[in-house]
């Protein structure tokens, strides 16, 4: 049997509605995963589970941006041997405009929900031993781009806490490690795009080493971290479509 296949895992995935959270979410369960979701639009949350592959996949509709509803959800959930945090927000707020409420909106959803479900997860002693936590983090925690003060803040956080948690789990075999994707091509960067000009949009794709990357080339690399094929790997930041250089010609 491969070393990537997933049956007889459980694996939660966290922002499944859309983007990365979904292709991952369908990946997971064509590789025999029994895949837990949740998203906060249950249409596309439902749209999500209607595609996965298999049987015994259940969804919840969660705000994770509300520290309230966490309980509730891992109160639902069988032991998990996967989780992956895909819920998040991105943005532009130059430093000189933010707010407190700004603060709250980012670190909320990008940095409170994922720390707080691993806490009451394990509290509630529903991560397996051997079991895979994965973050995903950006590239631009490396390569900070004008208005992202907020944004690039959440996900460097969460790398240096993934960092302290697999040291802190690492006696009971459970593995945590970041993802740190370039350009993505999905909807939340189409949104993105929105708040800014097309140029700019444009010579962020033209920066990657590899070009714009697709939710497909993140998913394989989650289905590498929630399977044994990556049993000795902890504590990591993975870096997917390489470092961004100067715009290709």
């Amino acid at each position: 049997m491969s070393a990537f296949n997933l049956s007889g895992k459980n694996v939660l995935i966290t922002g499944a509605s859309s983007g990365i959270g979904r292709q991952a979410a369908l990946s997971a369960s064509e590789y025999g995963a029994t895949v837990f979701i949740t998203g906060r639009d249950e249409t596309r949350t439902k749209s999500t589970f209607d595609k996965l592959t298999g049987s015994g996949h259940q969804y919840f509709l969660s705000d994770l941006s509300l520290a309230v509803e966490i309980p509730a959800l891992v109160e639902k959930l069988p032991p998990m041997d996967g989780i992956v945090h895909c819920a998040g927000i991105t943005g532009h707020m130059p430093a000189k405009f933010i707010k407190p409420s700004h603060i709250d909106s980012y670190f909320n959803l990008n940095y409170n929900a994922p720390v707080l479900l691993v806490a009451s997860l394990l509290k509630k002693k529903k991560i397996n031993p051997k079991g895979s936590i994965v973050f995903i983090s950006s590239v631009t925690t490396q390569h900070p781009f004008f208005g992202g003060s907020l944004y690039v803040s959440t996900k460097a956080a969460l790398e240096g806490y993934s960092k302290v948690l697999s040291v802190e789990v690492a006696d009971k075999g459970i593995r945590s490690n970041c993802l740190s994707p370039g350009y993505v091509k999905t909807a939340m960067m189409e949104a993105t795009g929105a708040t800014v000009s097309q140029d700019v949009m444009d010579k962020v794709e033209k920066a990657q080493m590899l070009g714009a990357g697709q939710p497909e080339d993140v998913a394989y690399a989650i289905i590498y971290f929630l399977s044994d094929a990556s049993r000795w790997v902890t504590g990591t930041n993975l870096l997917l479509g390489g470092n961004i250089g100067p715009a290709k010609q």
